[in-house]
């Protein structure tokens, strides 16, 4: 299998029926803002992810076969600058039918400390990731981790009440995918488009899978929830906030 046919297979199909199953208006906010968020989330994910890839290949951390694609940009195959984009567009699809079903919370003033426990945990993780660095088998788990761990802190510290108060709908939508992306990637591996390092990871698996793989994919589907929740909870605070401003003028 070409890692070309692995996103024709895996990737393409649940996005169209997402896309097409999407109720109106887009994520029970309206076309225009969800849209920019999915957007703008996922040209992050492509400018972020791209030089930390490529000095995963350069590292020689992850391998993929030369036979299954089409080429590559700098040390990265084409087609994973594709899915840096695709990922954000699944996941990001699937919060938003999600969030067409769900009803907003009526805590909507929860704790802050919520942002600081969250803040602390994620901070946490990046100091596990540090000290994992320092040794061959931790080096692909400590990228993962010092690479997504600031910004999930980051992200806590600005809106983790708001995330907390919504926790079912935000692990609903993180983890869902992710157990998907797990299986996909164990079937990519096992065809031979993509193999990770022995010597640079723990040898620890989930069914088959590397921890690390499965630890990237559960990451970087918590970064692309909870940054689109964020970008429509406040956005919509914005705009109930002028509308109030209008309507009392």
């Amino acid at each position: 299998m070409t890692y070309s046919l692995f996103h024709l297979i895996f990737i393409l199909p649940p996005i169209l029926l997402l896309a097409y199953q999407q109720p109106q208006p887009l994520a029970g906010v309206g076309g225009r803002r969800a849209g920019f968020a999915l957007l703008l989330i996922a040209t992050v994910a492509f400018v972020y992810t791209t030089p930390w890839d490529n000095y995963l290949i350069w590292r020689d951390v992850w391998h993929y076969g030369r036979d299954r694609v089409v080429g590559t940009v700098g040390y990265v195959p084409i087609e994973e600058y594709l899915f840096f984009v695709l990922q954000p567009i699944l996941t990001g699809l699937w919060l938003y039918r999600l969030l067409a079903h769900t009803e907003e919370p009526s805590e909507l003033k929860p704790s802050p400390a919520a942002n600081v426990a969250g803040a602390i945990i994620w901070v946490g993780l990046s100091l596990v990731g540090a000290w994992l660095l320092q040794r061959d088998f931790g080096v692909y788990l400590g990228l993962i981790l010092v690479w997504a761990s600031p910004i999930l802190a980051l992200q806590w510290l600005v809106g983790g009440a708001q995330l907390w108060v919504r926790k079912r709908l935000w692990l609903t939508a993180t983890l869902v995918p992710t157990l998907y992306l797990w299986i996909a990637d164990r079937i990519a591996i096992g065809q031979g488009i993509w193999s990770i390092s022995e010597v640079y990871t723990t040898g620890l698996q989930l069914f088959g899978l590397p921890i690390e793989e499965a630890t990237f994919f559960l990451m970087t589907n918590f970064l692309v929830v909870q940054g689109l929740l964020l970008l429509l909870v406040f956005s919509n605070s914005s705009s109930q906030t002028k509308t109030e401003q209008q309507q009392t003028v």
